[in-house]
């Protein structure tokens, strides 16, 4: 049955705050047992909503709801869990809301408006390359997820658009036979921590043709302390074709690596203009494995840090493909960074402004306090890498945050190995300009290395 939102009360004038009336539809939908909340044509303003069991949100086409900025009218959803992370930013409350619950959809042709457009500004402090993040409005935390969904089995969010997150756009933890297809995500490329989608520790996921543009990680698969804790691994995530564009990573696996990520595959995507293509990290403890990315092309390269109180900052990457990374927090919140191990990658086509990063802590014992390599048996084959100067900046940093290591000056090759084991890099490589100077491959303490490059 349908239930539609304007029948309980609902004004479409984009300034009335229609909460009560959207959380009546909601509740009377639950009540008889499921059923459809429309949200028809027009612009509807509205506070925290809370989607309940076997009930369908749907937005029909021309339809937009729109998130409170106001403090007063989100739900502070991480009251009952602390977590010191760092950029984890729980304290920001959320829009749609469901925790413990199952059979939710949101689907329709509709767009779901974060108002981000109206929290961040250009305070110019990258010296006129308007290329670094956007300053932020009031308290940086102070800022609402536009989705965060704990605990909820067989999620589905189909078809409709998200449009400027003020933070994480959508938002899962701790979610169960989770599917995201034909979603569009259209949030402001220069805006902070405004990621696409983040699956935190979630099991059999797919998310398929979907767009993602984004400031921020354009799709993260994470394992946040707090959620690790209640619903410990992050396994089985498929992602497959999609259109990936992000100043930060196309892909990112980690940082928080509160217990093990496992068994993610992406395949059939392209990355455009990202500062990463796919980043590895492990940083918290664990286990990173079983990780499988195939057939995706792209660019990769890099954009102007920020100098805000005379401290450097801005998105993570300087344009690498492919980056594995294993070692302490500058912070350190666990004895261990934890081990990255059994990853491939294959066909990928990219052209990119650094190097394949392949790094893990020399020295560092493994979380079991076994001695070996933080990271072991990565193969890359078929790669075909151009390396070509494509933005504004220098290509001489290595970027290794968040770390003591942080950001360094570094000669660029096409192949970095510091602290591994058991990597295989073949295929092609072109290198143009500054770049034709530069070695093919560095390695640094790293043992059973084979790279097999043919140049163009």
């Amino acid at each position: 049955m349908d239930y539609a939102i304007t029948d309980f009360g609902a004004v479409a004038d984009g300034v009335t705050n229609n909460r009560e009336a959207i959380q009546a539809a909601v509740d009377r939908a639950h009540e008889a047992g499921g059923g459809r909340v429309v949200v028809p044509t027009g612009r509807f303003l509205s506070g925290a909503i809370v989607l309940k069991s076997h009930v369908t949100l749907h937005l029909e086409t021309g339809a937009w709801l729109i998130s409170s900025l106001d403090p007063a009218d989100g739900i502070d959803f991480a009251a009952e869990f602390d977590d010191d992370t760092e950029n984890a930013g729980w304290e920001g409350g959320c829009f749609l809301f469901a925790r413990h619950a199952e059979d939710i959809v949101i689907e329709g042709h509709g767009v779901i408006y974060g108002q981000g457009d109206k929290v961040f500004y250009d305070d110019d402090s990258d010296n006129g390359f308007h290329e670094s993040p956007l300053a932020v409005k009031g308290e940086l935390w102070g800022r609402p997820r536009t989705t965060y969904f704990e605990d909820v089995t067989n999620l589905t969010v189909r078809d409709v658009t998200f449009r400027d997150a003020a933070f994480w756009t959508l938002h899962m933890a701790g979610c169960r036979q989770v599917l995201v297809d034909g979603v569009r995500i259209f949030n402001d490329q220069r805006a902070p921590n405004n990621d696409g989608i983040d699956p935190d520790t979630c099991r059999d996921v797919v998310i398929a043709n979907c767009i993602v543009s984004t400031g921020d990680d354009a799709i993260v698969v994470k394992n946040t302390p707090p959620m690790a804790a209640r619903y410990g691994a992050c396994e089985n995530v498929v992602i497959s074709n999609c259109v990936l564009a992000s100043r930060d990573s196309a892909l990112k696996i980690g940082t928080e690596t509160g217990s093990a990520i496992r068994n993610v595959i992406l395949s059939d995507c392209v990355f455009r203009d990202c500062s990463r293509g796919v980043g590895i990290w492990v940083r918290d403890g664990a286990i990173v494995e079983g990780i499988h990315v195939h057939h995706v092309s792209g660019s990769t390269r890099q954009y102007a840090d920020s100098w805000r109180g005379g401290r450097r900052g801005g998105w993570w990457g300087k344009g690498e493909p492919i980056f594995v990374s294993a070692v302490p927090r500058s912070r350190p919140t666990v004895p261990h960074p934890g081990v990255i191990r059994d990853v491939t990658f294959d066909h990928v086509s990219m052209v990119s402004e650094s190097c394949v990063f392949i790094a893990g802590e020399v020295g560092e014992a493994r979380p079991d306090g076994s001695a070996g390599p933080l990271i072991e048996n990565v193969r890359i084959t078929d790669l075909d890498l151009t390396m070509r100067a494509q933005g504004t900046q220098p290509a001489r940093w290595f970027d290794e945050q968040p770390s003591a290591y942080d950001v360094y000056e570094h000669e660029i090759p096409a192949i970095y190995v510091r602290g591994a084991s058991d990597v295989t890099v073949s295929g092609r490589l072109r290198r143009e300009g500054f770049y034709a100077d530069a070695p093919v491959a560095l390695t640094e303490h790293a043992e059973r290395v084979h790279v097999d490059l043919d140049e163009r």
